[in-house]
C-alpha cells in the first residue's frame, strides 16, 4: 500500500511474520537498501499459542529517504 503523508512523501506499509521479514519485504519491493529508508514499527508480531508464530503479523511503515 502506498500513500502520501502530510509532508508529501510517499509512505508504504508492509506486513510479515516478523519485523525483520517485513523490512526485507520492503527492501525487495521498493528496490532499495535499509539505509535508504526511514522505518517506523507500527506493530510488532505476537506469537500464538505455545510460541507458534503468526498470531499477529508485524507491520511497518517505510518512507524513502
Amino acid at each position: 500500500m502506498y500513500f502520501n503523508n502530510d509532508n508529501g512523501n510517499i509512505e508504504s506499509e508492509f506486513e510479515a511474520d516478523t519485523t525483520e521479514e517485513a523490512i526485507k519485504k520492503a527492501e525487495k519491493t521498493l528496490g532499495i537498501d535499509r539505509e535508504q529508508m526511514d522505518i517506523k514499527i507500527v506493530c510488532e508480531e505476537k506469537k500464538g499459542l505455545f510460541g507458534m508464530k503468526g498470531a499477529k503479523q508485524a507491520k511497518i511503515k517505510v518512507i524513502k529517504k
